[in-house]
């Protein structure tokens, strides 16, 4: 109707708030139950408030808030995250390359992590791999040990999803699985420089930590799985369709990984190096008869 009367939808909700304010707060309350129910109930105000401007509402989120807070629709806190990691071993450990890292763009840096699930009669493993830049889900994989085939099977799947050039750094934690032979190698053999982080420092995988907390809490805690392949079918769901797809990041502008890199321009590849004036001279001075 919008669209047939040559009106925008914020300016139809807005002149209809004036009218019939109570007809419109039912239809705003209804709006927001859909959304807190189709993100099962992990949504807070704020999100909820993007979604509802995306639909062409003007709503304040301070309305949103006490409207969530009215209805018992504000985000359901979970259990508290544990994070166990490994570093007790020989291996080579590489310096944290993430650090002073200024990312432009997506397959610059990718961060990795592992955290168990538990079912009801075992525990299962998950390693995941990430896009720093747009915080899309680029490799997962399950497995019944932390063996180091399943963070290789994560990495090949990134890989080969992603196609990326030399030069992407993989930032991890100190981790047997991440510093074993076969992973470096695994990096080397596509020019990715591995990057570790420090001793006594978890937060700097900051980033892969904090998806996990988010996995556990919008998708782990909330169901009862019967067995592996239940996992399996609903981590799929999540990750590749939930997660990249539908859920918003207030860090990417509320929006989706695959919207956000979707709306990036393709760069050119560049590399730029210091100068030395003693030994290199201007780009201006071109014309002389020495360049």
């Amino acid at each position: 109707m919008c669209y047939a009367a040559g009106v925008s939808r914020a300016s139809f909700y807005r002149v209809w708030q004036q009218r019939e304010p109570e007809e419109e707060a039912m239809e705003l309350r209804a709006r927001m139950q859909q959304i807190v129910v189709a993100h099962r109930r992990c949504y807070g105000y704020r999100r909820v408030t993007r979604e509802l401007k995306d639909q062409g509402w003007r709503v304040n989120h301070k309305r949103v808030a006490r409207m969530m807070a009215e209805d018992n629709l504000l985000a359901v806190r979970r259990r508290k995250y544990i994070v166990t990691t490994d570093s007790g071993h020989d291996l080579p450990v590489h310096r944290n390359l993430a650090a002073t890292l200024r990312l432009g763009g997506i397959n610059q840096l990718w961060v990795a992590d592992i955290t168990y699930i538990r079912l009801r009669e075992q525990f299962l493993y998950l390693a995941v791999v990430l896009d720093a830049y747009s915080r899309r889900v680029v490799g997962w994989a399950l497995g019944e040990s932390l063996e180091t085939f399943l963070v290789l099977a994560a990495l090949r799947q990134a890989i080969s999803e992603r196609q990326p050039g030399i030069g992407l750094v993989h930032h991890s934690d100190r981790g047997t699985q991440y510093a074993s032979r076969e992973y470096i190698r695994l990096l080397e053999e596509y020019g990715i420089e591995p990057s570790m982080s420090r001793a006594g420092r978890p937060y700097d995988n900051a980033m892969c930590e904090s998806f996990i907390k988010t996995l556990k809490q919008e998708e782990i805690y909330t169901r009862q799985y019967r067995d592996r392949a239940d996992l399996e079918l609903h981590m799929a769901e999540f990750l590749e369709q939930y997660y990249n797809r539908h859920r918003l990041h207030s860090a990417l502008g509320y929006r989706t990984p695959a919207s956000f890199e979707q709306s990036l321009q393709v760069p050119t590849a560049q590399m730029s190096f210091f100068r030395h004036e003693e030994i290199y001279r201007p780009d201006a001075g071109s014309n002389q008869e020495e360049p």
